[in-house]
């Protein structure tokens, strides 16, 4: 196994703030790391800094002579009226039809290798820009925010690529979802430290959750330790008869060491304000139709959306879903037809383009409470300040020092305080790591106020929607399946235009086939929702065994009765689940067999 890249003794700052503090790293070959960490731990900088475009402070980067890095940078350097095929080459230097092979496995084919880098959609540029990488042959990969703006369709091109990567590559991501089905490891940049992870993202955060505990748990009885042996050399320290054992107490006590916790990140919990419940419709579209002067992008839009649904905005860059959100946050004219918002509802809209018309020489404080709710208080203001990283010296800075990812945040901050009755979101999550991704998610769920949004964030889709209108080939409608389902069928179309085989068994007929599937399909859920029960259960056992331990001095009929069915529910749901994952290994193998 070759060394692809070794770091030692890495030490970075800015400004006296310690961004990287004695990093320790080593990659070797076929290892597919997902990198997380909070916006600002150092990510960006670990890259920059691998790459040589930052310096750094103390320390040793070495590269052996066999490793190639392919970097994706968020600004590929084409020039303005580039054509695809012409990039390719001039970047990679490779022939024309190298060039198209290896673009065919991104779906960039005939025409489109034709036409200018400019005039494709945000999804279609990321793909140049991986083409233009790969093109130069690399066996480590550091991918940025790859995801960033990217369309689901391309989000599973990439993953598929991903999965049967031969290379190495390193990953930076705030879609959990993309990280668990690419990333076999996970590398943590907190606080100044870098811990690599052999596991998947799920089981690291398990893993760190366990040994805080256990930690926790040491320092607890360290302290009780301490205290005891102090009591005896406070009792008995001043008597001449017990000066040696007193002297001796203190030495254990001195040797005595607790495990030092370096001021844990509390985790991001973000309460929106609650709005007056009301019933009925919120957004009313008869025969609308969408696009600019010069062109239609969908009409025949017929929809009713109910107050308090969560709907999510699905389809492939390009397709409208902007142009959607936008006209009826009334930001350009509708070209025909009509929309109407209920009685009194109040509409805060977060697109794109927002943050950069930010140039107050306000500061983040006083804008923040400029725009608030008027019966919001301080405490709430600042509460939710923090919960987009404006604390403390960051509540002083000036908008316009800013830079566009804490601009994004302080727009998200200002809807959120505003009490609105209806929130439009156009790609909420870029920006922002994903522990702040799944408490805006969770924060959006468990609100009563529509949310219409557009996201390619899977994570954050999966938990927020209970809806989704589907934008594509010039129509907007209800999609009327869930998000699963959804992701399932796209990725059905995108495997059989790779010309992907489905892997299944030749002896069986198109309607066993179909059959075969449904059965695959309702296990998994069914597994996914005996995991889900018995991750409750195991909660709740766990809180009462906690109690059991604070109040070993009570007895509680009820709560031994709760443990004891706890217990047997806990057994009964883990047979039931080992009897799926055997019948769902029967399905799978009678696919292939």
């Amino acid at each position: 196994m070759a060394t692809l890249l070794k770091i030692t003794g890495l030490h970075k700052s800015y400004g006296g703030q310690n961004i990287l503090t004695d990093a320790e790293l080593s990659v070797n070959t076929r290892q597919k790391i997902g990198v997380i960490g909070r916006n600002g731990s150092g990510k960006s900088t670990l890259f920059k800094i691998i790459v040589g475009e930052e310096d750094f402070d103390e320390g040793k980067v070495s590269i052996p002579e066999g490793t190639r890095i392919g970097y994706l940078k968020q600004h590929a350097e084409y020039e303005e009226n580039e054509k695809v095929m012409d990039f390719l080459i001039r970047s990679s230097g490779k022939a024309d039809f190298e060039c198209g092979k290896v673009a065919g496995r991104f779906q960039i084919k005939n025409e489109l290798l034709y036409k200018k880098i400019t005039d494709l959609a945000g999804g279609f540029q990321m793909r140049v820009k991986l083409i233009a990488m790969l093109l130069h042959d690399p066996n480590l990969l550091l991918l940025d925010e790859p995801t960033n703006y990217l369309d689901l369709s391309t989000q599973i091109l990439l993953e598929q690529f991903l999965k049967n990567y031969n290379g190495s590559f390193m990953l930076i991501s705030h879609d959990r979802e993309f990280l668990k089905r690419t990333c076999e490891e996970t590398l943590e940049i907190e606080q100044g430290k870098m811990t690599l992870f052999p596991r998947k993202i799920e089981d690291y955060l398990e893993y760190k959750e366990e040994q805080l505990c256990l930690i926790e748990k040491h320092n607890v009885k360290i302290e009780q330790e301490k205290k005891h042996l102090q009591k005896f050399v406070d009792r008995f320290g001043a008597k001449a008869s017990k000066a040696t054992q007193a002297q001796s107490k203190l030495k254990q006590i001195q040797k005595l060491k607790t495990i030092e916790i370096l001021h844990p990140l509390s985790t991001t919990l973000i309460n929106i304000p609650r709005i007056e419940e009301k019933i009925g419709i919120a957004l009313h579209i008869e025969d609308l139709e969408i696009g600019y002067s010069d062109k239609s992008i969908a009409k025949e839009i017929n929809l009713d959306i109910e107050r308090g649904q969560k709907i999510a905005v699905l389809g492939d860059n390009g397709q409208g879903k902007t142009t959607f959100l936008k006209t009826i946050a009334s930001e350009i004219e509708k070209l025909s037809g009509n929309y109407k918002w209920g009685h009194n509802i109040k509409i805060g809209y977060y697109a794109q383009h927002i943050p950069a018309q930010l140039i107050s020489e306000e500061t983040v404080e006083f804008y923040l409470k400029k725009v608030a709710s008027s019966d919001t208080s301080e405490q709430e203001i600042f509460k939710m300040a923090g919960n987009f990283l404006f604390k403390n010296e960051s509540l002083k800075k000036r908008i316009s020092v800013l830079s566009g990812g804490e601009k994004s945040r302080l727009c998200l901050a200002e809807i959120l305080l505003q009490k609105n009755n209806v929130i439009l979101l156009d790609e909420p999550s870029n920006h922002l790591d994903f522990e702040t991704v799944e408490a805006l998610a969770s924060a959006l769920k468990n609100s009563n106020v529509t949310v219409i949004f557009v996201s390619h964030n899977r994570t954050f889709v999966e938990i927020v929607a209970n809806g989704i209108i589907e934008v594509k080939n010039g129509e907007i409608k209800r999609y009327h399946h869930n998000y699963e389902e959804y992701i399932y069928h796209l990725q059905q179309e995108i495997e059989k235009d790779l010309g992907i085989s489905e892997n299944f068994n030749p002896n069986l007929n198109k309607n066993e086939k179909k059959e075969l599937r449904l059965k695959i399909k309702k296990a998994e859920n069914q597994s996914k929702n005996l995991q889900r029960t018995i991750s409750k259960l195991e909660e709740e056992k766990k809180s009462l065994l906690k109690w059991f331990e604070e109040h070993y001095k009570e007895f509680s009929e009820e709560k031994n009765n709760r443990l004891a069915t706890i217990e047997k529910e806990i057994a009964k749901n883990e047979e039931e689940w080992m009897e799926l994952e055997l019948e769902l290994e029967v399905l799978k193998n009678t696919t292939t067999s």
